[in-house]
């Protein structure tokens, strides 16, 4: 996985919903052979009004997204991050679920591998039975600058990933990784069952 160009990713949205709530900020780090090679963000006009608990949550509020671009403005750019790099987030189903469902919106199908930083905490501390990103911070000392901002959790990931390397280990990493590409994998091929 590490040898692999990869994409740590976070988005912010207007609820928890992809068919029905939208993006209002993307931030994601491009590795490249483990190494960190730039970052990018951008807020996200959701076209839909961002309600008063989400912005006391994110910070981020209908006056700041009102000039922001829509998602099909940034796509283009978007994808071209995207394209051929493993997609790294933190549960990821959310993440995933949301860049699809925005993509399918402009009749663009989107598909990628996913790593989900959840599950690989959970593989490689079986013992600890909290796995969310404020947990995972204060276990493994990170900092964050700007929490449940969509770059500073994507900044997150990437310290995550280069706690993980020394411990529990790269063998470590790399083996729960493969495995759950593999399950991922494994999954994805599997027959759909006949409807009697």
């Amino acid at each position: 996985m590490l040898d692999r160009p990869l994409i740590l990713l976070d988005l912010e949205t207007t609820g928890a919903t992809a068919s029905f709530d939208r993006i209002t900020e993307i931030g994601l780090i491009e590795v490249e052979n483990g190494e960190y090679v730039r970052e990018w963000s951008t807020l996200v006009n959701p076209q839909m009004h961002i309600s008063s608990f989400i912005e006391s949550l994110t910070g981020i509020s209908n006056e700041m997204v009102a000039d922001a671009p829509t998602f099909a403005a940034v796509a283009a750019e978007l994808t071209a991050r995207l394209a051929g790099r493993l997609l790294v987030a933190h549960n990821a189903r959310f993440d995933y679920g949301f860049l699809r469902a925005e993509f399918a919106r402009l009749d663009t199908a989107y598909a990628s591998e996913v790593i989900c930083t959840v599950k690989l905490s959970r593989k490689l501390f079986p013992g600890h039975r909290r796995h969310n990103l404020d947990t995972l911070i204060e276990r493994h000392e990170i900092q964050c600058e700007a929490r449940h901002r969509a770059l500073g959790d994507a900044r997150v990931l990437w310290d995550l990933l280069a706690t993980w390397r020394v411990n529990p280990g790269c063998d470590a990493l790399v083996a729960a990784a493969t495995a759950q590409l593999q399950k991922r994998a494994a999954r994805s091929a599997a027959p759909t069952p006949a409807v009697a």
